[in-house]
């Protein structure tokens, strides 16, 4: 691909596309960590550890969110040497990413639970089965195109 740099952007565009490429990562993240929070990721940790600190949670998972995305964006590399401390640092973390993942799993299933509920309200007499087999093959065949045209390389 080659790029003609003759072309300069003036400088009050380039503020106008940083703001909206700001606000709109900001969008996308409040939108993910509500997702999260509706389905019942957060209070379920805090109700399974007993705690009453929400304040200490919410700080928590905003520093995660904003931490991971610099580190994302900015593609910090974190290294730790080839000692006992690299891997303690990777067991801790691999077994608190599965603690994670095990509660969302666990929040989307109560969240599936709610599926015969909303197949009332929305008086669907016969076929949520297909209706949830249409989005799952519908899923399996987004992600085989994607795989398929090699858009993940």
């Amino acid at each position: 691909m080659i790029f003609n740099n003759s072309l300069q952007i003036p400088f009050w565009q380039n503020g106008v596309l940083g703001l909206f490429g700001f606000s709109a990562g900001g969008v996308v993240a409040a939108g993910v960590f509500a997702f999260l929070a509706i389905i019942g990721v957060f209070p379920r940790l805090m109700g399974k550890t007993g705690t009453k600190r929400i304040f200490l949670y919410e700080t928590a998972i905003i520093l995660g969110g904003v931490l991971g995305n610099i580190s994302d964006i900015f593609e910090i590399p974190i290294s730790l040497g080839a000692n006992l401390g690299s891997s303690l640092f990777l067991g801790i973390f691999g077994l608190a990413s599965g603690i994670f993942v095990g509660c969302l799993v666990m929040s989307l299933a109560e969240t599936l639970k709610s599926l015969p509920v909303i197949s009332r309200r929305i008086r669907l007499a016969v076929g949520l089965q297909y209706l949830i087999l249409s989005i799952a093959l519908g899923k399996l065949a987004g992600s085989l195109a994607y795989f398929a045209r090699a858009l993940c390389a």
